[in-house]
């Protein structure tokens, strides 16, 4: 049991890669906060764990919402060892002058916004525990982009200079910070990334990926599993590719 009575917080965590994270966390022996903003979601999967896991709602880009994630971790489990940072958006497949302010502000209020709202309410806790660990679900588009995705592309980028920016700064804490970075994958929101969910877009992507298939959550659960179990000990600052290949 590679996570044996470690308290993990996944937020969106009611479906795709947060969904196979906090189950894989289950199995290793962890208690989970599974949170998403949609309840039904995030009560259904926490419903499938079982007693080791709670459900609870909240939108990550607001701050009164995530300090009380934060403290129903706390009241249910007693402290918080790892919080994986997995919820977040995107705009459609499109020209990037053609994405309205809106769908901006709300890809930078959930993908980068909320990693800055963890952290403040968060890493507090970690300090007084003398230890911790964090994980972004950042991206592949953070390192190698595809047109179309112009600003989805720049949020993830965000994403891992702040992974190696709190990494430094926390290190003396014994709190450790890392990132994956999910080629595209089988979750709700590939077709936005395709811009329309063809077989000949499908067959598009995946020729981008030299293993040759999309991404599971399973791949990147066992990722995440390593990065936040006592063996990654010295690992911190860290941004794994879980991409077949793709950022080589």
């Amino acid at each position: 049991m590679r996570l044996n009575n470690k308290i993990a917080l996944v937020t969106g965590a009611g479906s795709g890669f947060g969904r196979g994270i906090a189950a894989r966390f289950a199995e290793e022996g962890a208690k989970l906060v599974v949170a998403d903003i949609n309840e039904e979601a995030a009560k259904m999967v926490a419903g499938e764990i079982g007693d080791s896991a709670i459900a609870v709602v909240a939108d990550v880009s607001k701050n009164s919402d995530v300090e009380a994630m934060i403290q129903q971790t706390v009241a249910q489990w007693g402290r918080l060892d790892i919080l994986v940072n997995n919820a977040g958006t995107t705009h459609r497949n499109k020209p990037m002058t053609e994405v309205t302010e809106e769908e901006f502000d709300r890809i930078f209020a959930v993908n980068v916004k909320s990693v800055f709202l963890t952290a403040r309410h968060g890493v507090p806790l970690m300090k007084e525990q003398g230890h911790g660990m964090i994980l972004n679900v950042a991206s592949t588009a953070g390192l190698r982009p595809r047109p179309g995705l112009a600003w989805y592309n720049t949020s993830k980028g965000a994403m891992i200079t702040a992974t190696k920016a709190m990494a430094i700064e926390l290190a003396s804490f014994k709190i450790r910070v890392n990132a994956i970075n999910p080629v595209a994958g089988e979750t709700g929101m590939l077709h936005l990334f395709m811009g329309e969910d063809t077989p000949e877009k499908r067959a598009q992507f995946v020729s981008s990926i030299p293993w040759g298939r999309l991404s599971q959550p399973q791949d990147m659960a066992n990722a995440a599993l390593f990065l936040c179990s006592d063996e990654a000990d010295m690992v911190t600052g860290t941004c794994m590719e879980v991409d077949g290949g793709r950022c080589i």
